[in-house]
C-alpha cells in the first residue's frame, strides 16, 4: 500500500489562534515545546510566536544576527526604557488634563 504525502504548502493561522496559544503558553507556565505538543503545533512555530509577541511587548530584543554591537544593544535598551517612561507619563499627564477641564465645565442643576 502506497500512501500519499501530504502537501507541503504551509497552514496558515490566525491572529487569534496566534494569541490564543500564545496565551496558553504563559498562563500554564509551559515551555513552548509542551505548549506546543499540547496544542499540535511544531514547537519552532510557537516559540517563533512567543519571540515575535515578547518583541512587540518591548520584553526582548529581535535577534541582531550580529547587526548590533554591545554599546549599541546597551544604548537600544536604554531608549525603549526612556519610551516606555515617555509614553506613561503621557497617560498621566492625559488624566490630569481631563480631571482639570471636567473641573472649568458649568456646573448643571438648578442655581
Amino acid at each position: 500500500m502506497i500512501t500519499m504525502n501530504a502537501p507541503s504548502t504551509p497552514r496558515r493561522y490566525s491572529d487569534e489562534q496566534k494569541a490564543e496559544a500564545i496565551d496558553f503558553c504563559l498562563k500554564e507556565n509551559l515551555s513552548c515545546a509542551k505548549a506546543a505538543q499540547r496544542l499540535g503545533l511544531h514547537p519552532s512555530i510557537l516559540s517563533r510566536w512567543l519571540r515575535q509577541y515578547r518583541i512587540d511587548q518591548g520584553e526582548a530584543l529581535p535577534v541582531d544576527r550580529g547587526l548590533l554591537n554591545t554599546s549599541e544593544r546597551d544604548e537600544l535598551i536604554k531608549l525603549r526604557k526612556e519610551i516606555r517612561e515617555l509614553r506613561r507619563e503621557k497617560d498621566f499627564f492625559k488624566l490630569a488634563a481631563a480631571h482639570f477641564a471636567k473641573d472649568q465645565l458649568p456646573q448643571k442643576g438648578f442655581g
